[in-house]
């Protein structure tokens, strides 16, 4: 530490060793093809829930049938062949990253094998028309992805595997939303707890690579456009607030609740989705399936163009038709189906706003959707840097930069009054699972290493 660097030394030590420079540009490698699956993801989930929409309106009655024997398909063919790919799949990623996980069953978490299955599942979901997202799902898609090149790495290689694993999750975010920055606060809050010097090039690379084919597929433009924000002055305190506050609330009881019915806590319906869990996610689906009719199809899918149509003006979400969208996404999680719920907490706290911007009366309506997503997404995920940011990128919103990292500091205040955090509570239930199941370890495909059975939603 006392002495400068020496350069020609340096530039001596990089150029010695062609495998490190092979190692290197594997892992670039896998970095565009964690981008490329994601972009994938994205295409086929797309296209998919558009075919849906046009089955809903030739047929609306229909969904009353196809979502349930959908959902039922997808929750039988999960628990049978990809026990690991239910859920949202950050809680696995961080399952797989727990230091008290045994490192041959990090595969039941992260795996090739597990994402193409997730991708799969996943676009089955949009095809019944759950109320999911595909955000965090391509957490697990991309740090299956990165993980699998440890396989080619050289036996001394300084790239271990939870840095793949690191990397590739903050990618999936990256590439999802076309939110870089998001991607490396997503890195820190939720996966690492902090960003070590040896791997923050590895992350940084992996989302810069995985944003640059997201970006070659489907522009460099914001997720929802540029939000028209007017100037915020002392008026805009009681709305903000109020809507903050709900936001707050509300997402720690939809934490609280996931929890409660994911974790498998001994009350009734849970011993029953325990012993008839196919029988279950038909029920399930065809709740989703009555709630959609009931507001028009509106809480189906992922609810981003919801969103849009708020921030436009539209009422897109009514206040009860947000209850609805609040309950359907329960219900889709609890079935216990591949899907995440980042898309439908946006468009939950974008109702929210929206219904508060009618309340006072102004034109406030985009500046109060946009602390309204914020802030139930940082009141689920307890992750208000991330949440935040990620909001700020998704509606170009930079001129509210203060405004939404007040109302998601204070909404996941709020919620860490109501409930645990989830994905780490989530996390923690399936390493327990992991460790105290005495099931023999089969092999992944994928890999050479070993992975085991079942593990919770």
């Amino acid at each position: 530490m006392n002495h400068e660097p020496n350069f020609l030394e340096h530039l001596r030590a990089e150029l010695s060793s062609g495998r490190i420079w092979l190692d290197r540009a594997i892992v670039l490698g896998y970095a565009i093809a964690a981008g490329l699956f994601v972009v994938g993801f994205t295409l086929a989930s797309d296209w998919v829930f558009g075919g849906f929409q046009r089955f809903y309106r030739a047929w609306p009655w229909a969904v009353l049938v196809t979502t349930p024997m959908i959902t039922a398909g997808i929750v039988w063919f999960t628990l049978r062949f990809f026990p690991g790919a239910s859920g949202s799949g950050i809680p696995q990623i961080k399952a797989a990253l727990h230091p008290a996980l045994p490192d041959e069953r990090r595969f039941m978490f992260a795996s090739l094998r597990l994402t193409v299955a997730k991708i799969g599942l996943g676009v089955a979901g949009f095809a019944a028309g759950l109320s999911i997202g595909r955000e965090g799902p391509s957490v697990q898609v991309a740090a299956g992805v990165m993980q699998h090149a440890r396989r080619w790495l050289s036996p001394n290689t300084t790239i271990d595997g939870r840095a793949l694993l690191v990397a590739g999750g903050a990618a999936g975010i990256a590439a999802a939303f076309n939110a870089p920055l998001a991607g490396v606060v997503f890195a820190i809050e939720e996966l690492s707890g902090r960003l070590e010097a040896r791997s923050s090039g590895l992350i940084i690379t992996a989302i810069v690579l995985a944003g640059l084919v997201a970006v070659s597929a489907f522009g460099n433009t914001s997720y929802f456009g540029v939000i028209r924000v007017p100037r915020l002055g002392w008026d805009a305190m009681g709305p903000g607030l109020l809507v903050t506050l709900l936001a707050g609330a509300a997402g720690g009881l939809f934490a609280r609740l996931l929890i409660a019915s994911l974790t498998r806590a001994p009350e009734r319906l849970n011993r029953w989705r325990a012993r008839f869990p196919v029988r279950f996610a038909a029920l399930g689906g065809l709740a989703v399936a009555v709630i959609g009719l009931v507001t028009g199809g509106v809480t189906f899918g992922a609810g981003s163009e919801a969103v849009k149509q708020m921030l436009q003006g539209h009422d897109e979400l009514t206040p009860l038709y947000t209850v609805l969208k609040f309950v359907a996404t329960w219900l889709t999680a609890w079935c216990g189906v591949p899907g995440g719920i980042f898309a439908p907490s946006l468009s939950i706290g974008a109702g929210i706003g929206d219904a508060v911007a009618h309340l006072a009366s102004s034109d406030l309506g985009p500046a109060l959707i946009a602390l309204g997503m914020a802030g139930f997404l940082a009141a689920v995920t307890q992750a208000p840097l991330t949440a935040f940011i990620i909001v700020m990128e998704m509606v170009d919103g930079h001129a509210m930069v203060l405004s939404l990292m007040a109302a998601a500091m204070l909404a996941s205040l709020i919620s860490r009054m109501i409930s645990r955090p989830l994905y780490d509570t989530l996390a923690e239930h399936m390493v327990g699972k992991a460790i105290a199941t005495s099931e023999p370890v089969q092999a992944s495909p994928s890999s050479s290493s070993p992975a085991a059975g079942p593990s919770s939603s």
